[in-house]
């Protein structure tokens, strides 16, 4: 299953400031319905993803009903993201 969609960059403030792009709803649903096939427990869903010129693997985390695509240091430096940027993500859910 492939996905397209934009949205923008998000800080988690924890112990450490973690950053991810909420999943719109409309995909968050698609995703709803192979989530118990492409899980690999806890709701974490693993996908392959791209934002502009890197591509990296990684698990979209479950978050009140829709799911957050975390996105590591070594995504956000070298395109110089940061909280509030608007990011195009394209992204396959690994079945």
């Amino acid at each position: 299953m492939e996905l397209v969609f934009t949205g923008r960059v998000i800080e988690w403030r924890g112990p450490a400031p973690y950053y991810f792009v909420r999943v719109p709803d409309e995909e968050s649903g698609d995703i709803r319905e192979v989530a118990a096939t492409a899980t690999y427990g806890w709701g974490v869903i693993p996908v392959e993803a791209r934002i502009g010129e890197i591509a990296f693997e990684t698990s979209l985390f479950p978050r009140d009903g829709g799911y957050l695509l975390p996105l590591k240091k070594a995504v956000r430096a070298p395109q110089g993201l940061g909280s509030g940027d608007e990011v195009a993500v394209t992204m396959t859910v690994r079945l």
